[in-house]
């Protein structure tokens, strides 16, 4: 249980080893708050409130603020993304590559509606998109990827937002990560459903059948691979976890 005492200025965390008192300007009280803040913002489904550059795009700010300091980092040539839904993240992706001058973003996507391919194909940043419709874990699906990438000259990073159960994004991860170049990585999305459940549409399983179990399973498995936060670029507060819903998410490639 958390108690905000606004009055006070403190955080009171009770559990079963007993209360905590935490000053709200202490890293502490912040986690617990926003660990809550989570959880509600899942609930109410928060992250279907944001749009960038006219199309929607279902991702908490804080990932894509932090996201986007690993692209200026990285500066990729390519970006693969399972998962479009409608655009919006590819939208946000071709933005950072128009202001940085170079880039294109592949999409990938099971089913891409009619009305949401129209939106993005009519879009000024679709000059940096290419999207294909099937199964991100179709051989047919990854080879037409393959066929879109120079492996000799481009730095290839790349996101799993499709389908989040375990097995899936396993599956992406052993499909994809053939692409992915040393010091790139892959960032498997969503890794908050194994905090949440019990929330409204949650199972019990998210528990393990997750984004984040399917990284660590990975990592474990290959040895070219770590996962591995990207460094904060710029940190002065107190603040040392970030607010995400991809927690355990990077997984980057060392050799």
């Amino acid at each position: 249980m958390i108690k905000i005492d606004e009055k006070n200025h403190v955080v009171i965390v009770e559990d079963e080893s007993g209360e905590r008192r935490f000053p709200m300007e202490s890293r502490e009280a912040f986690e617990a708050v926003s660990g809550a803040w989570l959880r509600v913002g899942c609930d109410t489904k928060y992250v279907y409130s944001f749009t960038w550059m006219g199309r929607p795009i279902i991702q908490l700010p804080d990932d894509m603020i932090s996201l986007q300091e690993v692209f200026y980092t990285l500066k990729p040539d390519v970006i693969i993304e399972t998962g479009i839904a409608h655009g919006g993240s590819l939208i946000f992706y071709a933005s950072i590559f128009e202001a940085m001058g170079k880039g294109r973003v592949i999409g990938v996507d099971i089913e891409i509606r009619s009305h949401n391919r129209e939106a993005i194909e009519a879009h000024e940043m679709n000059k940096h998109i290419t999207m294909f419709e099937g199964s991100s874990v179709d051989p047919a699906i990854v080879s037409q990827v393959a066929g879109a990438l120079r492996p000799e000259d481009e730095t290839v990073l790349v996101l799993l937002d499709s389908n989040h159960l375990k097995d899936h994004v396993a599956a992406e991860l052993e499909a994809y990560s053939q692409f992915v170049t040393n010091g790139s990585g892959i960032v498997a999305c969503d890794g908050i459903m194994g905090q949440v459940v019990g929330a409204p549409r949650t199972s019990p399983d998210w528990e393990w059948n997750n984004p984040t179990v399917a990284a660590q399973e990975f990592v474990a498995n290959n040895a070219n691979f770590t996962l591995e936060e990207p460094a904060w670029a710029f940190i002065e507060g107190a603040v040392k976890e970030r607010v995400t819903y991809w927690p355990g998410a990077y997984v980057k490639r060392i050799a």
